[in-house]
């Protein structure tokens, strides 16, 4: 579960408390806390020893002082301060503590990174559980000295959306179809204010939608395409940013059929770019951002049953262009490049696709890291970079050589869905180019998006990228 978060002016002797420091110089605000001389003896061995933190055991209360780590740089001290709230959550967890109240004694505004750490670490799926009860993290609230409304609501959002990411990401099939993902999304744009408009499988055909069409042929369920938008009053953008998100609820890789183990077992988490996009939009239009911002999420299964498009077929897409497949599993950058088309109706100032597209991104920057790549000018470029850095959802450039354009050449058609063996991310990302004619960005995080093994306060399985680095993004544009 993610615990409330709330603002405090101040914090009294009956609250359990974690103090942040980082100099001993600061001790003498703890006297009315600890008061005692051994106590303030202890804190200083425990800093001249590196200890990490101290917890103090009072009557009805716990006083615990977390020595935060330093660094000159401004962000990697908060991304420390984020991991070392996760961390504490171990003791947190020891001594049951329900409520807590965070006060900050640096000189570097810690606390909301802390509190983000802590909230976004103590984030449990449940739902499938049986004794999902007992499960449950005993923490349920976080009060925050010392900050702002503003800033409360904020980190708020943030969590909020980044969790419901992480659900999205984590639910099965078995409930998360692309009909139902269209229902997450107007449920989401109920609570948060976005508009809301899918198109079923009747439109979709319509409008010759080709990529999503082809993937969707061996699916018994129907594909859809959902358009959110955020067009708020004194919108300081004239043309609207559009985001695309893939939305492959399920990739089995079609008859270019992926093996199940490491493999297709965890591929439930193969729409975790329409997740990213859908609650970016969640947080945009729950903070009011005032930017028009547009959301596209083409989505359907990737099935090799009833009658699949196999490999060698030939597919027009809904932009006109013929396609040849030569690698079913190639299947995220079809509906993707049907949805940047669709993306030139609205005359963008800005797109930004979000996928799991390829295996050869992940192979580069793993879990720690972004790829990616697009023709936007080299300001919106360092723009991103420094929100990724901000939100440690760190981006690697990579390349749009025009020799890659050699590789996608089809004998019998305009293009074809792969490259070949080398450059993998970058031949996806050149495929997707030639359905674009806007400034635009293709993030690729299958690398991020889905973690086997846990990792501080992004945990394990779904982690939400995207949203912090979207959400961030965007309220800076």
């Amino acid at each position: 579960m993610i615990p409330t978060i709330a603002a405090s002016k101040s914090y009294s002797d009956k609250d359990n408390l974690i103090v942040l420091s980082n100099s001993d110089d600061k001790f003498k605000w703890l006297d009315a806390y600890l008061g005692a001389d051994f106590e303030l003896k202890l804190m200083r061995d425990a800093i001249e020893a590196e200890t990490s933190h101290l917890a103090f055991l009072q009557k009805g209360r716990i006083v615990i002082v977390q020595f935060v780590k330093t660094s000159d740089d401004a962000n990697t001290e908060q991304e420390y301060a984020r991991r070392e709230g996760f961390e504490i959550l171990e003791t947190v967890r020891r001594y049951n503590v329900k409520e807590l109240t965070i006060t900050d004694k640096t000189d570097s505004n810690l606390a909301i990174s802390y509190a983000e750490g802590m909230a976004l670490g103590n984030y449990q799926f449940l739902k499938y559980y049986k004794d999902a009860e007992k499960k449950k993290h005993p923490l349920k609230k976080i009060k925050v000295a010392g900050t702002t409304p503003k800033e409360i609501t904020r980190l708020k959002v943030i969590i909020d959306a980044t969790a419901k990411a992480r659900d999205l990401v984590n639910e099965p099939l078995s409930y998360l179809t692309a009909v139902k993902l269209s229902e997450e999304i107007k449920k989401m744009g109920k609570e948060s204010g976005f508009k809301v408009e899918v198109f079923d499988k009747k439109k979709i055909v319509a409008l010759k939608m080709g990529g999503l069409l082809a993937v969707n042929k061996g699916s018994f369920d129907p594909p859809t395409f959902s358009i959110l938008e955020w067009k708020p009053a004194k919108a300081k953008n004239k043309r609207p940013v559009v985001l695309v998100g893939k939305g492959v609820v399920y990739d089995t890789g079609g008859l270019s059929l992926k093996p199940t183990a490491h493999s297709m077992d965890f591929m439930k988490s193969d729409m975790g770019g329409a997740a990213a996009v859908i609650c970016a939009m969640y947080a945009v239009a729950k903070a009011k951002l005032p930017i028009h911002v547009i959301a596209l999420v083409p989505s359907t299964d990737n099935r090799p049953g009833n009658n699949a498009y196999v490999p060698g077929d030939v597919i027009t897409m809904y932009e006109g262009s013929t396609v040849e497949v030569l690698n079913t599993d190639a299947e995220g950058r079809l509906l993707l490049a049907d949805g940047l088309h669709f993306a030139k109706k609205y005359k963008p100032e800005l797109v930004l696709d979000f996928a799991t597209l390829t295996g050869a991104a992940a192979r580069v920057v793993g879990g720690q890291g972004v790829a990616y790549m697009g023709n936007a000018d080299e300001k919106i470029k360092e723009k991103f970079e420094a929100s990724g850095n901000a939100v440690h959802e760190r981006l690697m450039e990579f390349p749009l050589w025009e020799e890659y354009n050699e590789m996608l050449k089809s004998d019998i058609a305009d293009i074809k869905n792969i490259g070949g063996a080398v450059a993998g991310a970058t031949t996806a990302g050149l495929f997707l180019k030639h359905f674009t004619d806007y400034p635009w960005l293709h993030f690729d995080i299958a690398g991020p998006a889905f973690l086997h093994t846990p990792d501080s306060y992004r945990g394990k399985n779904g982690t939400g990228v995207g949203v912090r680095l979207l959400f961030d993004f965007l309220s800076n544009y």
